[in-house]
């Protein structure tokens, strides 16, 4: 009987690249959101004060950029690191 392999291996270093893009992700998108929301240039901060609940509407728009960055730049380190190993 022939010993069962992993399709894919979850290598430790792997891990951690993932967890390096992931914060990076996450810390891009804080500075965006943040640049977005200090820099009335859109006015998304007028928005946002005359909103019903500014508090809340500030975190779900910060938020919602922190995760849309963090989820884009761990998939685009996993792809670049999956094509490195190829």
């Amino acid at each position: 009987m022939r010993p069962r392999k992993r399709s894919v291996r979850l290598n430790p270093t792997i891990m951690l690249e993932m967890a390096c893009h992931t914060a990076m992700g996450v810390a891009l998108g804080l500075g965006f959101a943040f640049a977005l929301t200090f820099i009335d240039a859109f006015g998304i901060a007028t928005l946002i004060a005359h909103s019903y609940q500014p508090k809340v509407t500030l975190a779900l728009f910060v938020g919602t950029f922190t995760l849309a960055f963090a989820v884009g730049a761990t998939l685009t380190g996993l792809v670049f690191t999956i094509m490195e190993e190829r």
